[in-house]
């Protein structure tokens, strides 16, 4: 693990919050090839403002439309120093299909997967027509990297004793990690270990819903 000091910008001290932001960063932050530039985007404007406020930074926000008409928000800055301590724990330019482990003390890793899953996770739920009263949900995580997401899995089930299971998206190009019902209320509850943990607040109020429909809560 890289040594923990002061960077041009980004102070880089593990924290839940910094960890937080590193799985934005490693689900949807793009880093430049020149070796300084950090780009972030959104839909959700909370989204950014919640990784300018871990970071600690006051950068000016962006839009991006694309071509679509879809309005997104984007923040970016260049900071070497914190490039290179994002490269050196595992999160590079072109990440997408080569990210693999993210080095992140055990401390802070599901401040950091509850930050993958605001970046590029979902859940979705419904009644099974195939039995009475049977509410199935499920947490899914998305990535291009095959070995990233056999790294997450790895590692949540060393730490929680479930086991999930990957498939493939519609069109093939991406993998999916997805805990059904039971193991989703304990990978849920040890992602919101706290009502002050930062976070997206419309997938914590999904997830809330969700868990309310079988007498759960966070």
């Amino acid at each position: 693990m890289p040594g923990l000091k002061p960077f041009k910008k980004v102070v880089c001290e593990w924290s839940p919050n910094f960890a937080y932001v590193i799985g934005l960063l490693a689900s949807d932050g793009c880093l430049g090839r020149d070796g300084s530039h950090i780009d972030f985007t959104s839909k959700d404007l909370e989204q950014i403002n919640n990784f300018k406020k871990c970071l600690r930074i006051d950068n000016k926000i962006g839009k991006k439309v694309s071509g679509e008409g879809h309005l997104s928000f984007r923040i970016q800055f260049r900071d070497a120093n914190f490039h290179q301590f994002l490269v050196n724990i595992g999160i590079t330019p072109f990440k997408s299909k080569t990210m693999e482990a993210v080095e992140v003390p055990e401390k802070y890793f599901f401040d950091f997967v509850r930050g993958l899953y605001d970046g590029d996770g979902s859940s979705y739920s419904y009644f099974d027509p195939r039995w009475k009263s049977s509410f199935m949900f499920y947490t899914i995580f998305s990535s291009a990297s095959k070995n990233h997401i056999d790294w997450l899995r790895n590692k949540i089930c060393r730490m929680t004793e479930i086991n999930g299971h990957i498939t493939k998206d519609g069109k093939h190009s991406v993998y999916q990690l997805k805990y059904a019902k039971a193991e989703s209320v304990i990978l849920l509850k040890k992602l919101y270990y706290s009502n002050k943990v930062i976070c997206l607040s419309r997938k914590r109020l999904k997830n809330e819903k969700i868990l309310g429909m079988i007498g759960e809560k966070l």
